[in-house]
């Protein structure tokens, strides 16, 4: 097995999907919370499942230009459309395709994953330019993929010549059904990414009445399934088998997509952390203009050091200016650490007086 960090493994060299989205390369896409395949594992938010919302990365889509400056903000290499299930909105997902090829390039990458489809949904997304598809079928169908649906859809897509493969999360108690599922797709001659089964908000309920654990008292993730990939991974395949562990995701995948925003939107006074998190001063008061011009003209602050964030209703500042000035000022002063997100979540905030 090829070890990779935090407890990724994979047997032969991962596909491209994959490569670029441990850059930190690709922008996630995703084009509606609608989905009908029901996986009591689902972690999507209560914000996004079932309802018909779009989102590049972690900025709300309103318009086509939403998703083009985010690609640009993250310098994006490619893009992972997801869902709910794209297929819901099959012709929407087309059109993003296309608007993202005929803007950065054919060779900006694009995925997708999907639990359905049709002959002709999938011919659509080829050649709008999908470069490679994953389908996600349920674990009632793993040991019985042979004359499937999804043994039709898979290979409607492989007539098309895009890449293509099978992803899943490894369910600790369904070794048997995995390990059939990874043979089928072997003499196919499909990929197959296993990903580690995590807690969420909304799938804590089923996943505890089906006897899942945690695996520990600081991780998400499930007891056991980490466990069960490594031995699939190392079985003897033909086919590229790579498993992605919760950790991966969170410490590598997504650090690296960070950090490539944080180094395009950060301002001069920001300062960038080696966890992809920005630090600033935070002043907060009714009257911002005159915060603004008070601190400029009594303390000499540079402009680019200085700015009034009317989205975010505060004066942002270098914290270490702030550091030095807090006690002296009469409004309510933090140090702030962000991440470099479009909605900014916060991390950290410490009163400075």
């Amino acid at each position: 097995m090829i070890k990779l960090p935090l407890g990724a493994v994979t047997n032969k060299p991962v596909v491209e999907g994959c490569r670029l989205c441990a850059l930190g390369a690709k922008m996630v896409l995703f084009v509606t919370g609608l989905c009908d395949a029901g996986c009591f594992y689902c972690p999507l938010s209560r914000e996004k499942m079932n309802k018909d919302v779009i989102y590049a990365d972690e900025m709300p889509v309103k318009r086509d230009e939403d998703i083009l400056l985010e690609a640009r903000l993250i310098d994006a290499l490619g893009t992972g459309i997801t869902g709910g299930d794209p297929m819901k909105k099959v012709e929407r997902t087309a059109r993003y395709i296309t608007l993202l090829k005929d803007n950065f390039g054919k060779e900006h990458h694009i995925h997708l994953y999907t639990a359905s489809g049709g002959r002709e949904d999938i011919e659509m997304l080829a050649s709008a330019g999908l470069d490679e598809i994953r389908f996600h079928p349920p674990p009632a169908l793993w040991d019985k993929m042979q004359g499937s649906i999804y043994e039709r859809r898979l290979r409607w897509a492989l007539e098309t010549g895009m890449d293509v493969g099978i992803e899943v999360p490894v369910l600790p108690d369904m070794e048997k059904e995995l390990v059939a599922l990874v043979q089928f797709a072997d003499d196919m001659g499909v990929f197959v990414n296993l990903n580690e089964l995590e807690f969420s908000e909304t799938n804590y309920e089923e996943l505890n009445a089906r006897g899942y654990e945690p695996k520990n008292d600081i991780s998400s993730a499930v007891k056991g399934s980490e466990e069960l990939a490594y031995k699939i991974v190392g079985m003897d395949w033909d086919i590229a088998v790579h498993y992605c562990s919760a950790a991966f995701k969170d410490g590598v995948q997504m650090k690296n997509r960070l950090m490539r925003r944080a180094k395009n939107v950060k301002r001069d006074y920001e300062e960038l952390t080696e966890d992809a998190t920005l630090i600033l001063g935070v002043i907060k008061g009714e009257n911002l203009r005159e915060i603004y011009e008070y601190l400029r003209r009594e303390y000499e602050i540079p402009e680019n050091l200085i700015f009034i964030n009317w989205e975010r209703n505060r004066v942002e500042i270098s914290p270490y200016i702030l550091e030095d000035i807090a006690s002296e000022l009469p409004w309510r002063c933090y140090e702030v650490e962000e991440y470099p997100t479009w909605d900014r979540l916060q991390v950290e905030r410490i009163e400075l007086n």
